[in-house]
């Protein structure tokens, strides 16, 4: 159920969230997990100290914070992690979010996934409502897989990815380009993204966490120079397509298929960002790439019936939502790098 009290708060209070640079904020990314069964090398280290349990938000809260944002514009959520799908109760969570799509308050309720339990929650996803998933896998070789994500199951992810397309959900996957790594892979991936009909989006390595021995600028791969490869096989059609997001798209003519660039390092993308972020924890991140971070767990468990605080705790931190971002790889250091983990602030 709705919270009651919103609606006996004046009409201001439903103004939509507007930032200083005149975008409107329609879109949360919503981590609701720090946890995840894979090790990334470009996203944490091998070992890990995640956050105590205690230091989460509930799901209850979580879905109390979701139906503010919804209330103040927001019409897309998107759960990731960590691991979203290894949250305990996320299936009750995502069925009680729901009714947010049936009233058609909320447009999508999207996942990005590592793919590892698309098996046995495909379905059940399917169900509630989710139609459009988010899928990372970086390579197509099983080795390769297992180095890059040192826990994964190679098998385990393809078959989950299948298991969702029949279930009927719409796939794209998402690939990080790893100079050295996946260079040799891009025409395999894109192939095999067109013959199982997946969107792909490449995505340059940011600068996040502090993830041991793995050489930052030695991984980044410009999709500058990914593109170009691209072009010496196919036709590339630029499109006007954006979702006020990060990507920008063509279409190959060959295949008919989308292709998305998230370029941070070699194109700020930020003049049209309609997003922000919530950790599992509460903290809402106006900018992926900055380390402005505001507290919305306090004043929702502090005042367990009143919205008030908590929505104008978001407005003032949509009033100093930056510009831009400030990752950058300039003369062969790493300018702007953000000291949390990507699985803490959510993929």
């Amino acid at each position: 159920m709705l919270n009651e009290n919103l609606f006996a708060q004046p009409l201001d209070q439903f103004k939509p969230l507007i930032d200083p640079y005149m975008r409107r904020i329609n879109y949360l990314r919503v981590s609701v997990t720090d946890r995840c069964d894979f090790r990334c090398q470009y996203c944490m280290s091998e070992n890990m100290v995640f956050l105590p349990k205690k230091d989460l938000m509930t799901l209850e809260e979580l879905d109390r914070l979701c139906t503010i944002f919804i209330q103040l514009g927001v019409t897309n959520i998107r759960l990731t992690g960590g691991e979203p799908l290894v949250r305990r109760g996320l299936l009750d969570f995502i069925k009680n979010m729901s009714r947010h799509l049936n009233t058609g308050a909320l447009s999508e309720l999207t996942l990005t996934t590592n793919g590892s339990q698309l098996t046995r929650l495909s379905k059940p996803l399917y169900d509630l409502g989710v139609r459009r998933l988010n899928v990372s896998l970086d390579t197509l070789d099983p080795d390769k897989f297992k180095q890059v994500t040192r826990w994964g199951n190679f098998s385990k992810v393809i078959n989950g990815i299948m298991t969702a397309k029949e279930c009927g959900l719409k796939i794209k996957i998402n690939t990080v380009a790893l100079k050295g790594f996946n260079e040799n892979e891009l025409f395999d991936l894109t192939s095999w993204c067109a013959q199982n009909e997946f969107d792909i989006t490449f995505i340059e390595v940011m600068p996040m966490g502090d993830i041991g021995n793995e050489n930052r600028i030695g991984q980044f791969w410009s999709l500058k120079n990914l593109r170009q490869r691209l072009e010496e096989r196919y036709t590339l059609i630029d499109t006007p397509e954006r979702s006020g997001g990060p990507a920008t798209y063509i279409k190959v003519w060959e295949t008919n298929q989308k292709i998305g660039f998230i370029t941070p390092l070699t194109h700020n993308f930020c003049e049209s960002c309609n997003r922000v972020r919530v950790t599992c924890t509460g903290e809402l991140f106006m900018c992926l790439g900055q380390e402005d971070k505001v507290d919305l767990k306090t004043p929702l468990r502090k005042y367990p019936n009143d919205d008030r605080p908590t929505i104008e705790t978001i407005r003032r931190a949509i009033e100093a939502k930056p510009k831009g971002h400030d990752f950058d790889y300039s003369r062969q250091t790493i300018q702007g790098q953000v000291t949390r983990y990507m699985n803490h602030t959510g993929g």
